[in-house]
């Protein structure tokens, strides 16, 4: 995403908050008018002492008066716009975070099944955090410089516009160095955004697999791949570093000659008037030199925040290209499923995640409402995809789906995924009590009914022997043994009853003896309803009404166990290599 659009995007956030950007700037203004008028101030009280034995006392009094106000008016317009642009950029942050987090759950599966979980989560919070204390210096700074800069130009102007062609002639200096300088630093930090989330996604994946790594004694590899990105990242900031800190003496070399400039103009003004009827005063000379630090101040503290200007930038792009991702088509104007009958009816289908990679391709099989589907075969042969295309976490390339003589893709998602009870070989369980995990399908279930689904499932026992019971919170790390995560993902099924169920190796965490039992409590489930098993292990789907054998994304065979055995092909090869 360009500057442009980044720009666009950055506006369109701020636009809900115009009224107290208004005021902001309002406070901005106040601020400047103040601060210009005290270097006024101060050349009027000077001249006021002309010399031992003729000061203008009251008069003097009266100006430190002025004075004082105008440095209490400054003091509270300053504090009053920080606390409205702290409001205005914590605000926007907050939307920021929200928009995002909204398109995360708006894009389809294989955007994150592309992207690195941790350079997904770096975006949503690394980046935005860092967009917001960008802007936040900015508008702090960034216009108030600006007003200062034209203030005291016109005030110069105003004064003797001798001194204040000096400081327009050697402005062009501090312009030319704070664009070369800005260009630059745009792109080493958008480069080391990009290695800073690289890295978080390499950090976030080490650490979430540690036990693998450490089961495979893979530490040094991780170490040593970790120093090179740690390498470039080095590299990356040291440049964005040498970039960010060249402002500073630039424009303080800069603002030197500015000074110097107006010191030597000044002084030979003040010889060259003196005794004429409009004499450049010691006062004004002290007021010029003042203005001339106010004018050349901004500029350092304009070019500092450029640089953080330029990273805030950098960041704001990579969110508002993730912003700009291509959603999941809507579902707008699709029919509503209600509770479906079971009939799955896969016409010709083809499907595969790269185009130069076929997948599936002219797969077709009806099932009827209430038969259990068994679908094997080799790792890799497309039996997950399938699920994947049951569920329309895809859409298929070729072919239809259909529930019900229904295309799926007629249909909302949501309500076709509530005919669907899932249970997967990965388990998922959120930071919460027993009780909240077992109802995330139904929030209407009573308190009989989840204690009989953990009884079917046999969980009920160990769930009793946590410290809390059904409200104990789990999620974390070893509160659960991965079999009894599982038993509690089955007992979560059983409580929604949908009308069909799709089990993807549900009981591959599960000992053999527990297994038993609950293939038990499956039977019951999966009675009048339409299933659809993905197993390895062939002993548990013996009893299915149809078992597809899949290889290279093909069904190569397709009948009962019984008919299958006596076909002595693939399936018969694969039962008796586990047999």
């Amino acid at each position: 995403m360009n500057k442009r659009d980044t720009f666009r995007n950055i506006l369109r956030y701020l636009k809900p908050h115009a009224a107290l950007l208004a005021v902001s700037v309002l406070c901005a203004l106040v601020t400047v008018a103040a601060q210009l008028a005290v270097p006024f101030l101060v050349g009027q009280a000077i001249d006021l002492i002309v010399g031992a034995g003729n000061v203008d006392f009251p008069a003097i009094f009266r100006i430190f008066i002025v004075i004082g106000v105008c440095i209490a008016a400054a003091f509270a317009a300053q504090y009053a716009m920080s606390l409205i642009n702290n409001r205005v950029v914590y605000h926007l942050l907050s939307d920021v975070r929200t928009d995002t987090f909204g398109k995360l759950q708006r894009l389809p599966l294989k955007y994150l099944d592309s992207h690195a979980y941790g350079e997904v989560s770096g975006t949503l919070l690394t980046d935005a955090e860092q967009f917001a204390d960008g802007l936040l210096l900015g508008f702090t700074q960034l216009f108030t410089g600006v007003v200062t800069i034209l203030g005291v130009l016109v005030i110069l102007f105003v004064l003797r516009w001798e001194v204040a062609l000096v400081v327009v002639l050697v402005t062009p200096l501090s312009l030319f160095a704070a664009r070369f300088i800005s260009s630059h630093t745009y792109r080493t930090f958008r480069q080391q955004a990009q290695v800073r989330a690289e890295q978080t996604a390499f950090i976030d994946e080490a650490i979430g697999n540690l036990k693998v790594v450490k089961a495979y004694t893979h530490e040094d590899e991780n170490a040593q791949f970790f120093a090179q990105q740690n390498e470039e990242y080095r590299k990356c900031s040291l440049r964005a570093l040498f970039y960010s800190s060249m402002p500073n003496p630039v424009t303080r070399f800069v603002n030197s000659l500015v000074y110097a400039g107006v010191a030597l103009t000044g002084a030979l003004l003040v010889i060259a008037t003196a005794g004429t009827a409009l004499p450049f005063t010691v006062g004004a000379l002290t007021t010029c030199l003042s203005y001339c630090n106010q004018y050349t101040k901004p500029f350092n503290e304009i070019t500092e925040v450029l640089a953080e200007f330029q990273n805030a930038l950098a960041c704001a792009g990579r969110i508002f290209a993730l912003q700009g991702e291509e959603e999941q088509p809507s579902d707008a104007g699709k029919q509503e499923l209600g509770r479906a009958k079971g009939e799955v009816a896969l016409e010709d289908v083809s499907f595969s995640y790269r185009p130069e990679q076929p997948l599936i391709e002219h797969f077709s099989v009806r099932v009827g409402a209430g038969r259990r589907v068994a679908i094997v075969g080799p790792t890799g042969c497309g039996k997950t995809t399938v699920i994947n295309l049951l569920m329309r976490f895809y859409d298929v390339n070729g072919g239809s789906i259909s529930v019900d003589g229904v295309d799926v893709r007629d249909m909302t998602r949501a309500s076709l995924r509530r005919n669907y009870g899932m249970v997967l070989q990965e388990t998922w369980l959120k930071r919460a009590t027993v009780r909240e995990n077992l109802c995330m399908g139904r929030s209407d279930c009573t308190q009989e009914e989840m204690i009989a689904a953990a009884k079917a499932v046999h969980a009920h026992g160990f769930i009793r022997r946590l410290p809390k019971g059904y409200d104990t919170v789990i999620g974390g790390e070893g509160a659960l043994s991965e079999g009894q995560k599982q038993l509690l993902c089955v007992a979560r099924v059983m409580i929604c009853r949908p009308p069909m169920l799709i089990l993807d190796e549900a009981t591959s965490n599960i000992d053999t003896r527990t297994e038993r039992l609950v293939q038990d409590a499956f039977a019951r489930l999966m009675e009048g309803r339409t299933c659809f098993i993905v197993a390895h292990r062939l002993s548990t789907i013996q009893n299915a009404d149809l078992i597809l054998v899949m290889r290279d994304g093909h069904i190569v065979e397709q009948g009962t166990h019984e008919q299958l055995l006596q076909k002595n092909g693939f399936y018969a090869e694969l039962y008796h290599a586990q047999f």
